[in-house]
Parts: structure tokens; sequence; C-alpha cells
């Protein structure tokens, strides 16, 4: 059973959160198998494409099979009508790009892990009072690490994870952790284009590998 709690401690353990979206079920799993092969117990998976909702509901039955300690949340939720559907199919967490407390309100009512995604410090407050455990700076190439560094003491206690444009390299990743994020979204930079074309697992296994080590020496 995965709650809100053991998502949340899924991913600051972790310090990690990938992310990606194939429209090939099949080759979605093969990514999944590979990313939890090399280490990885929680990932997104995105609404970012028209097979989506059907290849999530292949891809949770499959991970509930053989990955049972898998956290598989969905992306790019942007709606109730979205969550709605994601929440049937079963998602274990729900992250999205905007804040929208009814969406908030829908997934804390099913007892999982709302991460809403926020640019400025009114959408971030926004998430903060309607009980973000964690919010996603989204585009965090955009804001940059200093950022985070001049508004973190406005929200106590609150979680962050930069998605968009962080860098499997040690000084971005260095800069990120200091500046206080908890963890770090991860999507083509990790999992790119070519290598779910190629289905290049062997090099999307050592890149995972190398990119676990390296959040484990930068936070």
């Amino acid at each position: 059973m995965k709650t809100k709690e053991s998502s949340l401690k899924a991913i600051t353990d972790q310090g990690l959160l990938p992310l990606f979206f194939y429209e090939d079920a099949t080759v979605s799993l093969d990514i999944i198998r590979t990313l939890y092969k090399s280490g990885i117990r929680v990932l997104e998976y995105t609404n970012r494409g028209k097979e989506a909702l059907e290849n999530f509901r292949f891809l949770i039955k499959e991970v509930e099979a053989e990955m049972k300690d898998l956290h598989l949340g969905i992306g790019t939720i942007k709606n109730t009508s979205e969550v709605k559907n994601f929440l049937a199919a079963g998602a274990h967490f729900i992250v999205c790009p905007v804040v929208d407390p009814e969406v908030g309100k829908m997934t804390h009512d099913a007892g999982l892990l709302w991460i809403p995604g926020c640019f400025t410090p009114t959408e971030i407050n926004i998430a903060h009072q309607h009980k973000a455990g964690l919010i996603k700076l989204f585009p965090a190439n955009i804001l940059g690490p200093s950022y985070l560094t001049a508004i973190k003491d406005l929200f106590p206690g609150q979680l962050f994870i930069p998605t968009g444009g962080v860098e499997i390299e040690e000084q971005n990743m260095t800069k990120w952790f200091k500046s206080g994020v908890c963890a770090v979204g991860m999507g083509s930079k990790l999992i790119s284009k070519d290598i779910m074309e190629t289905k290049n697992y062997e090099e999307l296994a050592s890149l995972t590998k190398k990119t676990i080590d390296m959040v484990r020496i930068t936070r």
C-alpha cells in the first residue's frame, strides 16, 4: 500500500525523481525495469501523449506484480478529470506542472502525495496553504538554485524539488542541494529520446547508477 508518507520518504531517500513518457507501453516497461535494476525505487511517468493513460494502467499492473517496492507516480496532471482518471488507474502519487487546489484535494482525499509545480512565491504560498507535501520548482533551469535560496525561509518546513534542466553534473547538483532541495527531478538528461528510441538500456543503466552516485556525493 503506497501512501502520502511512503512516497515522500521514497523521493527524499532517493534524492532523485526520474521522469519520462514513451508512446510504446512495452518499451516504457523495459525502461522502468532498467531503472529499477539500477537502484531506482520511485519514478514519475508523464501524461504527455494520447497513450499515457492506457500505458499507465498496463505499467501499474506490471510494477505491482514484479517490482512491489517501486513507487510509480504520474506527472503532467493539469486538471481534475486527469487526476480522476489516473487515481482510478492506480497512480501512487500525483505530480503537476501547475497549482490546482482541487487536484490537491482529490489527491489528499485518496491519501496520496500531491506535488504541484510552482514558479512564483504566490504559487508556492497557495500550494503550501493547501498542504503540498513537496513542491516542484518548474521550470528549474529558468529559476535556478539562487531563487530557492532567496525564498525558502518564507516557507519553513516546506520541501522542494527542481525539475527541468537539472544537469548530471557535480557542480550543478551541488548548487541545487546547497540551495535546500530535498531531491532533483531528472527527465531527458537521464532518459533521453535517443536512449528510448534505440532501446539502449545498457547506457541507461550506466547513466542511472552514475546519477544515483552523484546525488549521494553532492547532497
